[in-house]
């Protein structure tokens, strides 16, 4: 029962656009919870005692909010189901993540971890450092990758399709990272598969974005990035983050410059607005210096 209501909800909100993927995952997890227990209906002191074992509150609120939603729209169609208070676990307010501006020997230290991923004689461990590499290096979304196809691959660079905001946008490449990509594509061309991703696993597909992320959790914690699960780290979306700042880093730090830059950069992130992007930039001892030397100039000229 409640699967099938799940079904249907989840497919509701994706014809309306939503991708909808993280919380279909979540909701996917309650209900084989619930359906555990023998629930056919919504309980609220179930809803509750699966969302208390996530490892964080921001988490555990996280849950109860999105199964409320789910609750509130069956409640809609029959009022057995029960739909927990928002406040249930607390009113917390959102915060965003700080996030972790990678070094370039953590990046590369990931893709080695990547590389010797097993079967060692599979495009799997390719596959996987060629990822992280091409996020490392374009800033581009861990969806966008995913769906890339063979065909996306041009002479000018990538096309990316699946985009947020459904605009698709090219985006070129460094020299380096098309070299990459073409020691990726002659292993790739060499699989006998039907499929026409352009990054694939074992099984000749794209891997899902949960694979992805299980994967990168653990050769995180493998190299010392992360702590234990539960604790806080580094993410997969933090190396979008580090592709903008970095790229502020190099830009010449004159207003008019950095105003040409950021527009540049939003369009290359696939950003609809370039309010969007101001999220992804982050202070740095780089940014801090340039900031500095621009202080004193202006000081030196008004001194002057």
């Amino acid at each position: 029962m409640l699967s099938q209501d799940l079904t249907r909800y989840v497919d509701l909100h994706r014809s309306l656009g939503f991708r909808f993927r993280i919380q279909h995952s979540l909701l996917r997890n309650f209900v084989t919870f619930a359906e555990v227990h023998g629930d056919e209906f919504i309980r609220v002191d179930r809803v509750l005692d699966w969302a208390a074992r996530a490892p964080s509150p921001p988490q555990r609120r996280n849950r109860l909010l999105t199964v409320r939603r789910f609750a509130l729209a069956l409640q809609a169609e029959d009022a057995r189901h029960e739909a927990p208070a928002a406040g249930a676990l607390g009113h917390g307010r959102f915060e965003r993540r700080t996030p972790h501006i990678y070094r370039p020997g953590e990046v590369a230290a990931l893709m080695q971890a990547a590389a010797q991923l097993q079967p060692a004689d599979s495009i799997r461990p390719l596959t996987y450092a060629t990822l992280f590499g091409l996020l490392a290096a374009t800033g581009m979304r861990i969806s966008e990758a995913l769906a890339l196809r063979l065909e996306d691959v041009t002479t000018d660079g990538l096309i990316i399709r699946q985009t947020k905001f459904q605009k698709s946008r090219l985006l070129p490449l460094h020299e380096t990272t098309r070299r990459a990509l073409d020691e990726y594509l002659s292993a790739r061309m060499q699989l006998g598969t039907f499929d026409g991703a352009l990054l694939v696993s074992v099984t000749g597909k794209a891997p899902s974005y949960n694979t992805v992320v299980a994967v990168f959790l653990r050769l995180a914690r493998s190299i010392g990035l992360r702590g234990k699960p539960g604790r806080p780290g580094p993410r997969i979306h933090d190396l979008r983050h580090t592709f903008a700042v970095r790229s502020l880093e190099q830009c010449r730090h004159d207003r008019e410059t950095v105003a040409r830059h950021v527009v540049a950069l939003s369009t290359y992130l696939g950003h609809a607005h370039v309010t969007d992007t101001y999220w992804y930039l982050h202070a740095t001892p780089v940014l801090m210096g340039q900031i500095a030397e621009a202080g004193e100039a202006l000081h030196r000229g008004y001194a002057s």
